[in-house]
């Protein structure tokens, strides 16, 4: 009897989101009410947006969650190595042999001939997709222009007629036509596979039987069905669930909704409540009770009882579940030691001592000097969101390039987020005290308090994150229109800057005109 094998594949390219940790539960669920293994796999081949720190945080806010795996590269297993980058070796001797055996090509052409051909098929109404250009070179002429290093991709051939049908657990069949499907990259320039080749490769090396994912991936599903067939593999079942939504029924997204899983830990919710109520999402048990364990959800756990309706992810019900979590769940002694857990550990409590000793008189003082750190969402005063020298748009968009600052800076610390801060204040010509302070005001409520980038990289970037958006709110969110225009006069402000300090540079090492 086949053992049943499933797996989570996150890449670590940012915060945990909780559509991976929901995607996760359902994988955990299945492998273990039938008596099978959970695998945890890192698909880290984007070598410029992979970080062993996003790694990091993922594993661990799976394992707060209460999740567990079998096989993992934290914990090793009999099919590693478990990170995609360590497996480079594979995915080049399985795209090599699809070349050999005809179903796989390489492709020479350029960008610009990429760009060019995109636009002409968008012009005439078209599919967008690759044309086929480089599929009828010779093996003789492909290998010669390899071998003289002329820079490739290798593609999958994929059919031009007829129907990919996809078995779904859930959904039954689904039909695609084969001209919808482009001839996707399998091998990058770099010499690294792209997810397609990859995810193939090792769901089937690591004896993966089930794969459960979100149902974005559905129009995946025919070229890993062909490259399952052109390798002479059987190719896994697959169960393609629905996404989770925000309240407005769009795909959840950080800008919209927190989706890290450290922000709801740093909220102070329960793992026991956010496991729960992402077991909600999409499933149900039979009699219908919301609060249930991880241990409930295994012991009853059926497909059937997947619903296909968008899920929503709405935090005013996840409140509701962990206040009953807190009541119900908890003694006053166990209530206790979670808040200690939580954020009155020796850890976190010796963060915050270095930034106010110097500044109490009395140990009094602390509560009102440091309540900011023990809260989620502060209440700034609104009339206190202003820069001298700004209106009121002025602060919005200025509020804004904090944001993506704070999105883009890793790590995370007060040595990368000063000068970045810094130089925001720069390329929008503000003094730095007087955009700082309303910094102070978002990120602690006070005009005046804690050093400011020590306070955030304690805060962390999520919940920064969600005070940004939270004064934001307060001050009216940014639209698309404004979304767009502001990112380019960021560009623009961010080159002038960089040509000033280049021409400043260059003035410096200038030798001296002689006089006469």
């Amino acid at each position: 009897m086949t053992v049943v094998r499933t797996r989570i594949a996150p890449s670590p390219t940012g915060d945990p989101h909780v559509g991976t940790a929901y995607v996760a539960l359902f994988n955990y669920c299945f492998a273990r009410q039938h008596g099978g293994q959970f695998l945890l796999r890192i698909e880290d081949t984007d070598q410029v947006r992979s970080t062993r720190e996003s790694e990091a945080a993922i594993l661990r806010s799976l394992k707060w969650l209460g999740l567990t795996w079998d096989e993992g590269p934290d914990v090793g297993g009999p099919h590693g190595p478990y990170r995609q980058s360590e497996r480079s070796a594979i995915y080049r001797a399985h795209a090599d042999a699809l070349i050999e055996k005809g179903h796989a090509f390489r492709c020479f052409c350029t960008p610009q001939r990429l760009d060019e051909v995109r636009k002409a098929q968008l012009a005439a109404q078209q599919t967008p997709g690759y044309d086929g250009h480089c599929a009828h070179l010779s093996a003789t002429e492909s290998a010669a222009r390899a071998a003289a290093g002329e820079t490739h991709v290798v593609r999958m051939k994929v059919p031009r007629e007829g129907v990919c049908q996809i078995q779904d657990l859930l959904r039954g069949p689904i039909e695609i036509e084969w001209a919808q499907v482009d001839m996707q990259v399998l091998l990058k320039s770099d010499g690294l596979p792209t997810y397609h080749l990859a995810n193939v490769v090792d769901d089937h090396l690591m004896g993966i039987t089930h794969v459960l994912r979100g149902e974005e991936w559905i129009s995946s599903a025919p070229k890993h069905l062909l490259l399952y067939g052109y390798f002479g593999w059987q190719a896994p079942q697959l169960c393609h669930l629905p996404l989770l939504r925000n309240p407005d029924k769009s795909k959840l997204s950080k800008r919209k909704n927190p989706t890290s899983i450290v922000y709801y830990e740093r909220m102070g919710f329960l793992p026991e409540a956010l496991l729960n109520y992402l077991g909600m999402m999409a499933w149900s048990m039979p009699d219908e009770r919301e609060k249930f364990t991880l241990e409930e959800m295994v012991a009853h756990f059926d497909l059937s009882r997947v619903s296909l309706g968008g899920p929503v992810f709405d935090q005013a019900k996840l409140s509701w579940l962990n206040g009953r979590w807190i009541r119900e769940s908890l003694t006053p002694q166990q209530f206790g030691e979670r808040v200690a857990q939580w954020a009155l550990n020796a850890d976190y409590l010796g963060r915050i001592t270095p930034l106010v000793q110097g500044r109490v008189e009395r140990l009094s003082d602390l509560g009102a000097m440091t309540s900011f750190f023990f809260q989620g969402l502060i209440e700034p005063n609104p009339a206190e969101l202003t820069v001298k020298g700004l209106d009121a748009d002025g602060v919005r968009r200025a509020l804004q390039w904090v944001s993506w600052r704070v999105e883009d800076t890793t790590p995370f610390t007060r040595d990368t987020l000063e000068p970045a801060l810094r130089e925001t204040a720069e390329l929008l010509g503000l003094k730095t005290k007087d955009f700082l302070r309303v910094l102070f005001v978002t990120f602690t409520g006070k005009p005046v308090s804690t050093p400011l980038f020590e306070t955030m990289e304690l805060l962390g970037r999520d919940l920064c994150r969600a005070r940004l958006r939270h004064a934001q709110t307060l001050l009216g969110l940014m639209t698309s229109k404004e979304d767009k225009k502001w990112k380019a006069e960021l560009e623009a402000a961010e080159k002038a800057l960089a040509e000033k300090k280049l021409a400043a540079a260059a003035a410096a090492v200038a030798p001296e005109t002689p006089t006469l």
